[in-house]
C-alpha cells in the first residue's frame, strides 16, 4: 500500500494558498496539504502529528506575520526531530541574500512565484514528483 504523501503549506496570503492547492490538483495525484499562515502555528501542528508521522514536504514563505520563514526554517533544521522535513521555500524574493540564508539554513529548493498560471503548475508538478520519488523516512517526533 502506498503511503499518501502530505505536504505542510505555510503561508499567510490566500491568494497564493488557493494558486498552490489548484496547482497541485491540476499537476499531481492526490496529495494531503495541511495549510497554516505562520510558523509558530505550523510547530504546533507538527506537535499535533506525533505518533502519527510528519509531511513528507514544507512548502515555506518567508514574509509572514508572528514567525516569519527565516526564523521557521532556522528553528526547524535545528531541531534533531525535524531537521529531515526537506524544506523546499516558495516566495516572491528574489533577493540573493534571502536565497543564500534559506540555503545556509538549510532549504532544499527555492522557488520565486510566478504571476503566470501555467509555469506555476510545472513548476509544483516538479517539486511533487520529485519528492514523491524519494522514499520517506519514517519521522517521528521523539
Amino acid at each position: 500500500m502506498e503511503t499518501e504523501f502530505e505536504v505542510l503549506l505555510i503561508e499567510d496570503d490566500m491568494v497564493d494558498v488557493l494558486g498552490f492547492t489548484r496547482a497541485l490538483r491540476k499537476s499531481s495525484d492526490p496529495v494531503n496539504l495541511h495549510v497554516v499562515a505562520h510558523g509558530e502555528e505550523a510547530f504546533h501542528f507538527l506537535q499535533k502529528k506525533e505518533g502519527r508521522g510528519l509531511p513528507n514536504l514544507i512548502v515555506l514563505d518567508l514574509n509572514m506575520p508572528i514567525m516569519g520563514g527565516l526564523e521557521f526554517l532556522g528553528t526547524l533544521k535545528s531541531d534533531p526531530a525535524l531537521r529531515q522535513i526537506p524544506v523546499v521555500v516558495m516566495t516572491t524574493s528574489s533577493e540573493r541574500k534571502d536565497i543564500e540564508r534559506s540555503y545556509d539554513l538549510g532549504a532544499a529548493g527555492y522557488m520565486v512565484k510566478p504571476l503566470d498560471h501555467e509555469e506555476f503548475v510545472t513548476k509544483v508538478k516538479r517539486l511533487h514528483d520529485y519528492w514523491k520519488s524519494c522514499e520517506k523516512p519514517d519521522f517521528k517526533i521523539v
